[in-house]
């Protein structure tokens, strides 16, 4: 009878080692066959040619310059906002952490709707006419990169310090510094890997917006033409091989970005 037992948990152990294996590959089959399709759907010679085109290059030169600051503000910004949100209580906290996490799940395409019926109100209006213009322009997809992506900055660096045992920054108060400086000098060189990891993914996450981008932007060659834009224009006008080009340039980004997140998670950070 025990024997019997024995023989049916290692039955048991295989057949679930065997459902869970068999699901990843199943998933890794999936992902790297649709890489593969794109690899081999366009010839070498047109993919080459497409990839060093002007556009193509003002695309990806808009994309990492927008990405890159709009990553900038919104990790400046989230650096207070979620160690405020990670170490302070206060009335309404579960609130305020539900409104943060909304652009993470309300679409792109509605976000980007909701910024551009905000420029068309008076106060929206008075800030395109006396500070700059966002609507069709550059300064538009930054707005938009920012909106999407500053949540999940947030959410990310409210982790990283959630991570961080709050009784190093004590010990540095009574070593005599302050709040603002124990914050400085202890828990943010301690939450370095974290910082660094969302900048990462925050970024990685910018170059690939579009819904946000298209609607509040708009989609105009050589101007407001992100890497994910370039793709929407290039399928309105059937030009599959360049939409093609597009993909491989975000994916080869994407891993990129990928790989060098799972070097820092090697050295501490975990999402």
């Amino acid at each position: 009878m025990k024997k019997s037992r024995v023989l049916k948990g290692i039955e048991g152990e295989k057949t679930f080692r065997a459902a869970t294996v068999g699901a990843l590959a199943l998933l890794v089959f999936f992902f790297a066959g649709i890489v593969v399709s794109l690899l081999t759907y366009a010839k070498p010679d047109i993919l080459g040619a497409t990839l060093f085109s002007r556009e193509i290059l003002f695309a990806i030169k808009l994309s990492v310059v927008t990405a890159t600051v709009a990553t900038t503000i919104s990790i400046i910004i989230a650096i207070p906002a979620a160690y405020a949100i990670s170490r302070t209580d206060f009335p309404g906290k579960n609130i305020v952490d539900t409104i943060l996490d909304l652009p993470i799940v309300i679409s792109p395409i509605a976000l980007g709707a909701a910024l551009l019926i905000f420029f068309n109100t008076a106060l929206g209006q008075g800030i395109e006419s006396h500070v700059t213009r966002f609507v069709f322009e550059v300064a538009g997809i930054i707005l938009a990169q920012f909106t999407v992506i500053c949540a999940l900055a947030v959410r990310l660096m409210k982790s990283t310090f959630d991570s961080i045992d709050p009784r190093y920054e004590q010990v540095g108060r009574t070593l005599g510094c302050s709040k603002m400086r124990a914050f400085f000098r202890v828990t943010l060189p301690l939450a370095k890997n974290g910082l660094v990891a969302a900048a990462i993914l925050t970024w990685a996450r910018a170059v690939g917006e579009f819904g946000a981008t298209v609607t509040l932007a708009g989609a105009t060659a050589f101007k407001t033409e992100t890497l994910p834009v370039a793709i929407f224009l290039s399928l309105a006008t059937a030009d599959v091989e360049k939409a093609v080009a597009v993909i491989i340039v975000l994916i080869a980004i994407s891993v990129v970005a990928l790989f060098t997140l799972r070097r820092i998670s090697g050295t501490g950070y975990r999402i």
